[in-house]
């Protein structure tokens, strides 16, 4: 009998020991309830904590973060297009007693969400154009200005004239994008979202899906827009080629003149030299160059078959005439 009241009193025990602890894993908060009001302040600290007893119960929430995932809703944008956006958001419960008292638990919580972050994305996406919620970017014009550099550089030659900063008049350029739309969103929804104890991280705009009305309009809009850039960047390019084209011939052109130039110089002078050594010789021995022209002349003029009639007194035959 005695072992029997031993063992009911340590199971006992047991049982208050057990009822008046609790473990706290490390991703988790939790708070304490006493008949059904909260007592104290959040316990965020893992491990084995205390609380009374059968009176008290513990509320678990996370902290790590969670994901909610709204639902796809059409939207009118500024320049009166339909869409189809579908949102997401990351949060977390930042004050886990303000949670516990404003929506009770994470399923009240999504609710609530949904219907403020839809709001928010409607609101937001329709006061801006659907330019802003597709392109992120303007970095297609700079690509386009540092390919004009990269240019400069390779052919050394000056494109400033060239109509490649000319491409975005013909282009519309975004003012906010869908990166900042994001980001102004998640703004908003974290002001409204703090009373309830939670805090959003960020929010992303996952998709944008045209309605089959605007979606041929649109991507109509792109191609068009595309082939302006192309056609620009093509017309430019034929400008360039023609520039360096021209400089070719006119540097082409400069080489032949003076190539012709200093060849006339070395011909006039060789023909100097040429007259100035005939001259020389003329004066050194007239006889023998009158002689050795005779034979030139005897050469080109008389051959085996070559008939002349000439009296026997002409100057023509004088060298022949006279004997050794």
């Amino acid at each position: 009998m005695k072992n029997m009241l031993v063992l009911a009193g340590s199971l006992l025990l047991l049982g208050l020991f057990l009822s008046s602890t609790y473990t706290l894993p490390e991703h988790q908060q939790a708070i304490l309830v006493e008949l059904g009001k909260v007592r104290g302040t959040p316990v965020t600290d893992a491990g084995l904590h205390m609380k009374l007893p059968i009176i008290q119960d513990v509320r678990y929430f996370e902290k790590r973060l969670l994901q909610w995932d709204g639902e796809r809703v059409e939207i009118p944008t500024l320049d009166k297009k339909f869409i189809w956006v579908d949102t997401s958001a990351r949060w977390r419960i930042k004050d886990a007693l303000v949670f516990y008292r404003s929506v009770r638990d994470v399923n009240n919580a999504m609710m609530r969400m949904g219907t403020i972050l839809d709001g928010i994305v409607k609101d937001t996406v329709s006061r801006y154009r659907l330019l802003e919620t597709v392109r992120n970017t303007n970095d297609i014009f700079e690509d386009i200005k540092k390919n004009k550099k990269e240019a400069e550089l390779l052919l050394q030659v000056d494109a400033s004239d060239t109509t490649l900063e000319e491409i975005s008049s013909d282009v519309d350029k975004i003012e906010t994008g869908r990166e900042k739309l994001s980001q102004l969103i998640a703004e908003q929804a974290h002001k409204d979202l703090q009373n309830f104890g939670i805090e959003i991280v960020d929010v992303q705009i996952r998709s944008v899906a045209y309605k089959e009305v605007v979606e041929e309009k649109v991507y109509n809009r792109m191609i068009s827009e595309r082939m302006k850039i192309a056609d620009k960047i093509r017309s430019s390019g034929q400008g360039e080629r023609a520039k360096i084209l021209g400089q070719l011939d006119l540097a082409l052109k400069k080489v032949e003149s003076e190539a012709y130039r200093k060849s006339q110089e070395i011909r006039g002078k060789a023909e100097s030299e040429s007259i100035d050594i005939f001259a020389q010789a003329l004066q050194s021995d007239t006889e023998f160059y009158s002689f050795m022209k005779t034979l030139d002349t005897y050469k080109s003029t008389l051959g085996k078959k070559t008939s002349m009639i000439l009296s026997t007194d002409n100057a023509f035959l004088d060298l022949l005439n006279k004997g050794p």
